[in-house]
């Protein structure tokens, strides 16, 4: 009897022995805070530097001075310089090509003989009018002998200077017989060849001079405020440099060259105005760089204003209303304006709206109200606050 009264009460004291065992035992739950609902954002510290400011824009070479060669005086090519063909080099006063001078030079010794008799013509003159006067002072020559001989001289005197001016014409075009090169340069093309007939005034070739390169870049007039350009034909001091960039025969080369001078008119449309760039020399070789040459097409990389304390962060920085958020020690939002600049791709220049030190947010935060709580993120994760 009392055991079966023991037993049950042994099986309940047991399963509480047990119990407490396992309670004890188990594993426990770790109490932790409820999950913060503050957004995540990327931050950089502020820093200025400063900056050299440039702008990038595009263009072609063009030779500085280009011109036609034209012949002053017609006839038949009997001579032609080796260098007178399609990009063949040319020296300043080269004869690049004759032109057969029989007829001119008939036509000069037709000068010289007119001049010589006018100035017989003119010596027998002045004597005839001498002895007049001598006459005349004996009364012994009449008003009208002596207006004749006078006339007489006049008419000497005249033809003395249009046979003067003859000769002077034939030998000039004796002279323009031998087409000399203007300017060292190069030719750029040529219409005629030996045994053919040029007519005065028609053109035979082009040239271009080799001591100047220029490259047309144009700019939009808002990039003007970063360069120190010559504006309404002022002359500046230190003209801006540009650093031109061009990949030729395989291979990437750069040459150095100055703004020397901003075209006159601005275009409504674009808004775009072209600056020349003059690169010295450009046909003169530097280690394995080719010559720049005519045509090419290259990258301008124009050099600007250096600035003091700049910011530079990317775009992303840039928020609504054109307003950069500043996080308080706190972790909360501050709307600032700043001044902005340029922007260059990603990346935005700032001038002014807080300080060295500050933590500007750099991510993009959708309906963000002033003094929102943020949660700065590093590279290795939360910042702890």
């Amino acid at each position: 009897m009392i055991k079966r009264i023991l037993f049950p009460i042994a099986i309940v004291v047991a399963g509480f022995i047990t119990m407490g065992i396992i309670i004890k035992t188990g594993p426990t739950m770790d109490q932790k805070p409820p999950a913060s609902s503050a957004p995540l954002v990327r931050t950089w510290i502020a820093t200025s530097e400063t900056v050299q400011l440039s702008v990038l824009t595009y263009g072609s070479v063009l030779p500085r001075t280009e011109s036609e060669l034209i012949p002053e005086v017609s006839g038949r090519v009997i001579k032609i310089s080796p260098s007178m063909v399609s990009g063949g080099f040319i020296r300043k006063g080269e004869i690049l090509l004759e032109i057969d001078p029989l007829d001119y030079e008939v036509a000069l010794e037709q000068a010289r003989a007119s001049l010589a008799a006018a100035k017989s013509e003119l010596t027998n003159a002045k004597k005839a009018y001498e002895r007049l006067l001598d006459l005349a002072k004996q009364q012994s020559a009449s008003q009208s002998q002596q207006d004749d001989a006078l006339n007489r001289l006049r008419f000497g005197q005249a033809s003395i200077r249009e046979a003067a001016a003859r000769l002077s014409r034939a030998e000039r075009d004796i002279s323009r017989t031998k087409i000399k090169a203007p300017y060292d340069g190069r030719v750029r093309s040529k219409r005629v060849d030996i045994g053919q007939f040029v007519n005065r005034g028609a053109p035979i070739a082009s040239l271009y001079a080799t001591d100047f390169a220029e490259v047309r870049l144009p700019l939009h007039d808002e990039e003007l405020a970063h360069l120190d350009l010559p504006l309404a034909g002022q002359e500046s001091p230190n003209q801006p440099t540009a650093i031109l960039r061009a990949r030729f025969a395989g291979a990437n080369h750069t040459w150095e060259g100055k703004i020397v001078r901003t075209e006159g008119e601005l275009d409504p449309k674009t808004r775009m105005i072209n600056v020349v760039a003059q690169v010295e020399a450009p046909y003169e070789r530097s280690g394995n760089r080719p010559p720049l040459a005519i045509g090419l097409f290259v990258e301008a990389e124009i050099i600007g204003n250096t600035v003091d304390n700049v910011y530079i962060m990317p775009r992303s920085a840039l928020q609504a209303n054109e307003q950069i958020y500043v996080l308080s020690s706190e972790y909360r939002l501050q709307f600032r304006d700043v001044n902005i600049l340029r922007t260059v791709e990603e990346d935005v220049y700032i001038t002014s709206g807080f300080k060295s030190g500050e933590t500007i947010c750099l991510s993009t935060i959708s309906n963000a109200v002033e003094g929102m709580l943020v949660e700065p993120v590093t590279e290795t994760g939360v910042l702890s606050s």
